[in-house]
């Protein structure tokens, strides 16, 4: 599925070639933490008695999956995806 059409696609890959690799370093970590608190304000918002030690259990099932936060942590809430 692509929701862009071609010409604001290629016009938005120019803009990315025109950037400095810095600035779409920049970018890219700002979406990443966009992403990131998103998925933390869904987890919330899903478990709000969750301390914050949940939340962040919950959030790496959610990024890295089941067994990596066994690894980490030992314990992961049955429901945790």
């Amino acid at each position: 599925m692509q929701d862009t059409r071609g010409a604001a696609l290629d016009r938005y890959h120019e803009l990315l070639r025109a950037q400095q690799p810095y600035e779409r370093l920049a970018q890219a970590v700002a979406l990443t933490t966009m992403v990131r608190e998103l998925a933390v304000a869904g987890i919330k918002a899903r478990h709000p008695a969750a301390s914050d030690a949940e939340v962040r259990v919950r959030l790496t099932v959610r990024l890295y999956g089941r067994a990596v936060a066994q690894r980490l942590f030992g314990d992961v809430p049955e429901d945790a995806r």
